[in-house]
């Protein structure tokens, strides 16, 4: 059997009903819609949310939070991704842009301690998890804060 071979089986599908198409169709005249009415007209029926002049759901929820406009978001690097380095490389925030571990830095670049490593590297960055940072120095590194 190939792609271009197959087909839904027999009955599994049902063929469009095309209303409005004489009376014996069992949906012409009025083709499902009843008579008179909002819903009945062309262009007729309700926006989305409209629950017939009563009170809206996003109308009667709280509106409550707030949402910082400053807020900096950091660029993460986990510790796993530092293994593709070579033994004592000096790990900065435009060699991880470079060899593409990071494709943007944002608001600067943050080292998370999810993996391990398993060189000694000198890192860059500008912030780092606190173990993160007992991580690389327990791998004989050192972190700087940039």
């Amino acid at each position: 059997m190939k792609l271009h071979e197959l087909k839904p089986s027999e009955g599994s599908r049902k063929e469009r009903n095309r209303v409005g198409r004489g009376i014996g169709s069992g949906n012409g005249k009025t083709a499902g819609r009843g008579h008179k009415g909002q819903n009945s007209r062309s262009g007729g029926g309700v926006r989305p949310g409209f629950e017939g002049g009563q009170n809206p759901l996003a109308r009667r929820l709280p509106k409550r939070g707030f949402t910082n406009i400053h807020r900096k978001e950091f660029a993460i690097v986990n510790l796993e991704a530092l293994n593709r380095f070579e033994e004592g490389t000096e790990v900065t925030p435009e060699l991880l842009i470079e060899t593409g571990v990071v494709s943007n830095e944002k608001a600067g670049i943050k080292i998370l301690a999810k993996g391990k490593i398993e060189k000694k590297l000198t890192v860059k960055a500008h912030k780092f998890s606190s173990t993160a940072k007992e991580a690389i120095e327990a791998a004989g590194g050192q972190t700087e804060v940039v």
